[in-house]
């Protein structure tokens, strides 16, 4: 059924219905088309560059997650209206599938849904075909015709990768965790190429100086989400990374890489706050549940070929910061984590670190025992442990009259053990928020909780796959 492109654009509020229209591939750009009842089309295009031919034996594969990527990424336009009904236009979707996309719309819109005052519990639903297990048909993005989903194909049937080889794609996102990870897999021999979604001029200066070869994907958001949102439709947090992570399925196969070898720490897994009884969770796409829901369906329904994981998923953030404090000298200059540099729209900040946000306060406190004092200093610009005024931003962090932020931070725990490490350093303890803990806070904690050591234990829960367990060794003795 055609529609108009210009059709009056009304409130998503007041829609009925969510429609997964079409999606499509062609000559490195895939479209992925939504829309609210019958109102104008959403457009979204992602562009993947230097395409190479797509070979016969992936057609089946790339077809299957060109297919979650349209799924997922209408994440973004569908928390504008939260209409009671869910269309899915290309297809009937199997019931692992239909899990997988209840859970990452209900969980990845958590954070959404409790800053917007809502409950999205019983209200996501996506269809299942009748009868539908695990060997449902779908078709390839569009309506009409049809494809076997189940695509799943064995590594001996993979000619461009083979059973043993390391190709992998490493997510860059400026900060520290991913150079941990670049690092690691470049001491194992790993043929890695770094790449991101989107124009960032600080990821890209940062994946440049890894040395690696660099893949830059394009998204480019429709236009008419820009509208709804001046007209005051829902807005909010989505889970990025769950998006970025099917962008990358997609480029894996269209370019031949066997791992997408992501930098989520197990801190990740942690909610921020419970609301009403439901976890909340500003990372939840970067966590354990996540990961393994969507490297077991890339398993069964795109390819055997494919390993999707985290290789910083054993480590709680402090350890990551401990390694990168070791090897990352290489990188003082240009990484950034400030989450001001990574806005869609808005001023940037004239410097890599603001000094006022959760990332940068963070960051900060998680280096301070790593790191010689004048080189943190050196990095930041300024000592943000020795300014009173930001005393509020590092008790959300510590959870001390306040809940964790909605940022990408470690636990609340080890931002306390952090803060008792520092506290009995020379060089450290007089510094204003380091005496304030030392003095007011420290005193009400139970000591025995303050130790630094054991958040640099890994943990043995994880998905890598043994041809990276050097990589994890690599990071355990840094």
């Amino acid at each position: 059924m055609s529609r108009a492109a210009d059709k009056p654009v009304r409130d998503p509020r007041e829609a009925r219905a969510f429609r997964f229209v079409r999606c499509s591939h062609a000559d490195g750009v895939a479209e992925l088309v939504y829309a609210f009842d019958d109102g104008p089309e959403l457009v979204e295009r992602v562009r993947f560059p230097g395409t190479p031919p797509l070979s016969h034996d992936r057609g089946p594969a790339f077809d299957a997650a060109l297919r979650m990527l349209h799924l997922f990424t209408g994440i973004s336009y569908y928390k504008a209206g939260l209409p009671p009904r869910i269309e899915v236009e290309t297809g009937a979707l199997d019931e692992p599938t239909a899990e997988l996309l209840d859970a990452l719309y209900l969980h990845g819109l958590a954070e959404f849904a409790y800053r917007n005052g809502l409950d999205l519990r019983g209200r996501i639903a996506f269809p299942r075909a009748a009868g539908a297990g695990n060997e449902a048909t779908a078709s390839p993005c569009r309506p009409g015709g049809s494809w076997p989903w189940m695509a799943a194909l064995g590594r001996d049937q993979e000619p461009e990768t083979g059973k043993g080889s390391r190709r992998a794609l490493v997510p860059i996102g400026g900060g520290k965790d991913s150079l941990v990870v670049v690092e690691a897999l470049k001491s194992i021999g790993v043929d890695a190429t770094a790449t991101w979604v989107g124009a960032s001029p600080l990821i890209a200066s940062v994946a440049a100086r890894t040395g690696l070869p660099m893949l830059n994907i394009g998204r480019e958001l429709s236009p008419v989400l820009f509208d709804y949102n001046r007209m005051g439709a829902w807005n909010g947090h989505i889970p990025v990374t769950a998006i970025n992570s099917a962008i990358l399925a997609c480029a894996a196969i269209l370019h031949g890489f066997d791992a997408i070898v992501f930098a989520n720490e197990r801190s990740a897994s942690a909610a921020t706050l419970e609301y009403e009884g439901q976890q909340v969770n500003h990372q939840w796409s970067k966590g354990w549940a996540f990961e393994q829901m969507f490297a077991a369906w890339l398993r069964s329904h795109v390819t055997a070929g494919l390993d999707y994981f985290s290789l910083l998923r054993p480590f709680a953030e402090l350890a990551v910061t401990r390694a990168f404090a070791k090897g990352g000298a290489a990188y003082f200059d240009v990484f950034s984590s400030c989450n001001r540099n990574f806005r869609i729209l808005g001023p940037q900040p004239a410097d890599r670190w603001c000094g006022q946000c959760p990332k940068c306060h963070f960051v900060f406190l998680a280096l301070a025992p790593f790191l010689p004092k004048p080189r943190l200093l050196s990095i930041f610009g300024r000592n943000l442990l020795d300014d009173e005024s930001l005393a509020p931003g590092f008790d959300a962090l510590i959870e001390y009259r306040d809940h964790k932020p909605f940022e990408c931070v470690g636990e609340g725990a080890e931002a306390r053990a952090a803060f008792a490490d520092l506290a009995g350093r020379p060089e450290w303890r007089e510094d204003a928020l380091v005496a304030r803990f030392r003095e007011e806070i420290a005193p009400r904690l139970d000591a025995a909780q303050l130790a630094l050591a054991p958040w640099l234990v890994p943990s043995g829960e994880h998905g890598v796959p043994e041809r990276f367990h050097g990589a994890l060794d690599a990071i355990r003795g840094a």
